[in-house]
């Protein structure tokens, strides 16, 4: 098993920046378990250096992975994939109970309070036409 990232340059406008697509991928491995819990990842400069990125690209990338609990940092013994799973399947739970709950205090019907999460998750995710 070895991390496999592809940046698309040619995303254009509306298109995922770099940083994103390193973050997203990395995430989707790690959860699929592509890249198991404890899976060493490459430094940050050797990441960036074989993408073709800026340091600074894949450092933002490793930092918000960090802040979801997708991986963890050991000082210098490296960045390590996390057993983030439950950690993540928690907090999307939470979110979800908070918009409900929003949601109905609103007076919004379930089918329309679905309509609305279903955009945001087309806007966030981006909607294929």
């Amino acid at each position: 098993m070895t991390l496999k990232i592809e940046i698309d340059s040619g995303a254009g406008p509306g298109g995922a920046p770099p940083y994103e697509q390193v973050r997203a991928q990395i995430a989707e491995q790690a959860r699929s378990g592509a890249l198991p819990v404890g899976y060493k990842l490459p430094t940050v400069r050797a990441l960036a250096g074989e993408l073709g990125l800026a340091a600074n690209t894949v450092a933002k990338s490793y930092r918000q992975l960090e802040t979801d609990g997708v991986i963890e940092t050991r000082g210098r013994n490296g960045t390590f994939i996390a057993a983030a799973g439950d950690v993540v399947a928690r907090e999307a739970a939470a979110a979800a109970q908070s918009f409900a709950g929003r949601a109905r205090r609103l007076g919004l019907t379930e089918d329309e309070a679905l309509a609305v999460a279903r955009e945001a998750l087309r806007a966030a995710y981006g909607d294929p036409g």
